[in-house]
């Protein structure tokens, strides 16, 4: 007789049930471990509209202060850091999965924008970016002098 998990469906994927991992680990003791040292990086929303792009990332657990946003030469630039909260001595961690650290992330913009008017809002843990596009250059034709 063979022992297979039993199958939740998400989407397209199955995983195995949770239940029965945990059942199997119980009793066990884990060791404390953080994710501090671990790379964090927030998830990114890009998307575009004929007049802007709009960059949404999540990044819950932060202030707008925890961020700093520059553009220079077609580089735009996130950067931040999520702070680890204060472990309190009385408190004895089972289970840490919060992410924490500094991240970067850069995007080259894929043409001219209008840099002095990009607008940074932040609420409920998204940051939103709407950074204008330029003005379309018509082509322009180009007389050949003889």
């Amino acid at each position: 007789m063979t022992l297979l998990p039993s199958l939740r469906h998400h989407g397209w994927l199955g995983w195995p049930e949770r239940g029965m991992i945990d059942r199997f680990f119980n009793g066990f003791s884990v060791p404390y471990s953080s994710r501090v040292d671990s790379e964090w990086v927030p998830n990114f929303d890009i998307s575009e509209t004929d007049e802007a792009f709009i960059i949404r990332a999540e990044v819950p657990g932060m202030g707008k202060d925890d961020v700093d946003v520059t553009y220079t030469e077609g580089l735009l630039t996130i950067k931040g850091e999520k702070k680890i909260d204060e472990e309190k001595e009385d408190e004895c961690y089972h289970c840490r999965e919060s992410r924490y650290g500094s991240f970067s992330r850069s995007f080259r913009m894929p043409r001219d924008v209008v840099a002095d008017k990009i607008d940074a809002a932040y609420k409920d843990g998204v940051l939103k970016l709407t950074v204008p596009k330029s003005e379309k250059e018509e082509p322009k034709k180009i007389e050949i002098k003889a």
